[in-house]
């Protein structure tokens, strides 16, 4: 794919979003607002998946190891 039709593709793209949200219709300070909340809930659902999926895949990981009897060891009891 080249340039203009990447170029070309993604004004389709923004269009179709435009249509979607009905943000042709809006004055250019509405939009501002409204792509500024959109942009920062869109960085903040993708923050905090960075941040909490790992952790939560990681205990759920645990649980199963430890449901299905694959215990790991706890360094306080090597030591005992």
């Amino acid at each position: 794919m080249d340039i203009k039709n990447m170029k070309n593709y993604l004004y389709w793209l923004f269009c179709q979003f435009e249509l979607i949200t009905c943000s042709y219709l809006m004055e250019p300070w509405e939009k501002v607002l409204f792509y500024t909340f959109n942009i920062t809930m869109l960085l903040m659902v993708l923050y905090t998946a960075y941040i909490y999926v790992p952790i939560h895949i990681s205990t759920a990981f645990q649980f199963c190891l430890h449901i299905l009897g694959n215990q790991h060891e706890n360094a306080v009891s090597i030591v005992k």
